[in-house]
């Protein structure tokens, strides 16, 4: 039964196959069990790889599925055309366009599987292409908001430095006038006198300036800085609600992207097996002598082609003789006269009816 199942995907004609030795059955049989199970590879590594797309076992084992019987209609079919030939040349030129598919076949089935294999290595390069992605979101997204919280910091140091220097200028009219009520400078006389008084209303003045400039400069200050604190929240939401988009960063694309960063030659070696693998029955063909079933199915082609060219070749003697027969027949009719005469007479009338009909006409019209 298995082995009956390996002939059929073979591709071969079963009615001729079973009517061969056991060695010719077993032959084509292994070339089947080498179709399917590279129609089986190709199912495995399509459904990884839909998987990795959709996130569905369902989806990705129907699409799979359709994936597979491709590969192996496709399989099959290219080693149902390949017959033996009489010449080598012949047989290489005809394997060519096949070999060609069967390795973009290879291919095909291949790079899902080395995403499968080196799936701990590519999640090591994905994990840092995300850190990488993640920091540069980060400056990115900065330069959006670091120019407007550096001018809102300039503006709390500008106000701080207003405070600072009335600070200042009120402490050095509080020293002037201690001075000049101790004698140590100013008018050097020990005591609070007219200048002190003048020393002492300048500095107050100054100090009632300085807490009106304190509470209009802190109300400035608490505005700005709640606006640099609006901006960072906007910051930490527009990084937190981006973050996600790059934590699924490891889709198809980017996985073979970061397979691509591995080393090339394991991924070389897996191609290679797969390319022998869609290959070998196509060698196998080409290589193996001219067995029982080849001769069987070429003597089944000639004796059709033979039928097909004599039958064309009757039809055409047919055709030649019956219009030989017409000839002669129409030669001898037109020679008698009383077919002349008939014809005549019929001529005669569908005149005479068409001149009728031409005067009622234009009788009609006049």
């Amino acid at each position: 039964m298995l082995k009956q199942f390996f002939i059929i995907c073979s591709g071969s004609d079963t009615d001729i196959l079973n009517d061969c030795s056991i060695g010719e059955q077993n032959k084509y049989a292994g070339i089947g069990a080498t179709v399917f199970f590279t129609a089986l590879m190709a199912f495995i590594a399509s459904g990884y790889a839909l998987y990795t797309v959709f996130d569905n076992l369902l989806t990705s084992i129907f699409f799979g599925l359709i994936w597979g019987l491709l590969i192996f209609n496709l399989d099959r079919y290219i080693v149902s055309t390949i017959k033996k030939r009489d010449s080598v040349i012949d047989e290489i030129i005809q394997a060519s366009p096949r070999f060609l598919l069967a390795v973009i076949i290879a291919i095909v089935i291949a790079k899902p599987l080395e995403l499968k294999i080196f799936e701990k290595e590519i999640n090591q390069v994905l994990l840092e292409q995300k850190n990488d992605l993640t920091l540069a979101n980060k400056d990115q997204i900065a330069q959006q908001y670091t120019p407007k919280i550096e001018t809102l910091n300039n503006d709390i140091k500008a106000l701080q430095k207003q405070i600072d220097t009335k600070e200042t200028e009120v402490n050095d009219l509080y020293a002037t006038y201690i001075a000049e009520a101790e004698g140590r400078e100013g008018t050097l006389l020990l005591g609070k006198g007219p200048v002190y008084k003048e020393k002492r209303e300048k500095h107050d003045a100054a100090l009632a300036e300085l807490q009106q400039l304190k509470a209009d400069n802190k109300e400035k200050i608490t505005t700005t800085e709640t606006q640099i604190a609006q901006l960072e929240i906007e910051y930490e939401t527009q990084v937190t609600s981006s973050q996600p988009i790059i934590d699924n960063f490891d889709g198809l694309m980017a996985r073979v992207n970061a397979l691509s960063e591995l080393p090339w030659l394991p991924s070389f070696f897996i191609f290679l097996l797969f390319l022998a693998i869609e290959t070998s029955p196509i060698f196998a063909k080409l290589i193996s002598p001219k067995g029982e079933y080849d001769i069987k199915l070429m003597d089944s082609e000639s004796e059709l082609k033979t039928w097909a060219q004599q039958n064309s070749y009757q039809r055409n003697v047919l055709l030649n003789a019956d219009n030989t027969i017409n000839d002669r027949v129409y030669g001898d009719i037109s020679t008698e006269e009383e077919l002349y005469a008939y014809k005549k007479k019929i001529a005669r009338e569908l005149m005479q009816k068409q001149q009728e009909a031409f005067y009622k006409k234009q009788t009609g019209f006049l």
